[in-house]
């Protein structure tokens, strides 16, 4: 129960990652609002914590527009009093492309997904986090590190937000209020594997090769490491990007194909997780070599 009494919004909180998340936190002992678009099965997941005798709130709305980002503060004091932790895991990855293709319309929507909602959250939040010697933990990835082909502009917005968030835990020392970001790499969510993901097939099936533990990383196992980042116990670590991609960035070869097949099995989790992979279903994808996906 590291997080026994803390206030903590989840952002993006519906599905893959953001799931996982939610339940971790309930786990060990938040108060959680969480937050996603009016389509994302965001109460279908705080009716699961609450089932479970969890605390959860659910805000629904466009978190890149301001008064969306604000109401959602503003349900956490309403419900809550305070403010203790604000997960900024909210995102899109919804095209495939080289850059030279990649269309105007999806570089927009990745940038007003993944960083301006990013920004307002964190905004409205951080006076709320200064009274509370609070934290904010990021969702960024390897892709922002190593860059990422025919998903430049993904990889970019990532980019953006690691060194915001640096300049974030730096400002707000001062304050009390630390700023971390976990970086996954691929992740066994709609992103990553399946119909809706706008990796192709063939693509998605190499993945595991080019990852030096021979696997996909889980939802659960992001979600412990937010919850240590946001945890006391975690109380000396601000600034840093904690890398959580199997190895990808270090690695050179296709190391993961000789994993044996019985180290590539990820760990038997313990979170009641329904929504991994819906975190794409009925959002517009692209790729440029089949055209839409609906």
């Amino acid at each position: 129960m590291r997080l026994r009494g803390k206030i903590a919004i989840v952002t993006g909180a519906g599905t893959g990652i953001g799931e996982a998340i939610a339940h971790k936190f309930a786990r060990e002992g938040a108060l959680l609002i969480l937050s996603g678009l009016p389509d994302d099965p965001v109460c279908d997941v705080a009716e699961a914590i609450e089932a479970t005798g969890g605390q959860a709130k659910a805000y629904l709305g466009d978190l890149a527009e301001e008064q969306h980002a604000r109401g959602c503060v503003e349900l956490a004091l309403e419900n809550f009093g305070s403010l203790d932790v604000l997960v900024s895991n909210a995102g899109v990855f919804i095209a495939n492309a080289e850059t030279d293709a990649y269309r105007i319309e999806d570089f927009d929507r990745t940038i007003r997904n993944n960083i301006r909602t990013a920004f307002l959250m964190t905004k409205f939040a951080l006076p709320h986090l200064q009274k509370s010697r609070g934290n904010i933990v990021f969702t960024g990835s390897e892709a922002g590190m190593n860059g990422s082909p025919m998903f430049t502009p993904y990889g970019g917005s990532k980019a953006f937000l690691h060194a915001f968030m640096k300049g974030v835990a730096l400002e707000q020392a001062p304050y009390g209020v630390r700023a971390n970001c976990v970086c996954p790499g691929a992740i066994d969510t709609a992103w990553t594997r399946g119909s809706d993901s706008p990796i192709e097939p063939a693509a998605q099936a190499a993945i595991g090769a080019m990852i030096p533990l021979g696997r996909r990383g889980t939802p659960e196992e992001m979600a412990n490491i937010f919850a240590f980042l946001a945890s006391d116990e975690a109380s000396y670590v601000t600034g840093a990007l904690w890398l959580a991609d199997g190895g990808v960035t270090p690695a050179k070869n296709d190391i993961g194909t000789h994993v044996p097949e019985a180290l590539r099995r990820a760990p038997n989790g313990v979170l009641s997780l329904k929504h991994s992979h819906d975190g794409l279903h009925g959002k517009e994808v692209y790729r440029a070599s089949a055209g839409r996906v609906p």
